[in-house]
């Protein structure tokens, strides 16, 4: 039985470092044979928008936007709702195979047995 990981980031270009290591991370554990959840926040929140991961640059990083088309379809994408909210960004606005959803989604999901959660 494998683990799951719960990856929650929160940096976007204001540290692209500490994003594309949370986009690593996730992407590696799901090709490692790991359940991941990945939750978007704060401002790593615009790359629920299409087009918005490939404007993504940091040099020596995997293509942010190939990280999360693999983490959207082997995985879970999670945008938290008030995070959207601030940003005007609905369901109708996002990727397809992104959910949003809140904080007590977020707590469920970290709680459960056999869950690693890393935060960004």
């Amino acid at each position: 039985m494998s683990r799951k990981l719960v990856v929650k980031v929160t940096a976007g270009r204001d540290a692209p470092e500490r994003c594309a290591q949370a986009f690593t991370v996730a992407a590696t554990a799901l090709a490692a044979g790991a359940e991941v959840s990945l939750w978007l926040t704060g401002e790593s929140s615009w790359y629920a928008l299409p087009g918005r991961a490939e404007e993504f640059e940091l040099p020596h990083s995997a293509p942010l936007d190939d990280l999360l088309a693999a983490i959207v379809a082997g995985g879970q994408v999670t945008l938290c709702t008030q995070c959207a909210q601030r940003r005007n960004i609905t369901e109708a606005d996002v990727i397809e195979g992104v959910r949003i959803a809140g904080a007590a989604t977020f707590v469920e999901e970290i709680l459960a047995d056999g869950v690693q959660a890393l935060v960004y």
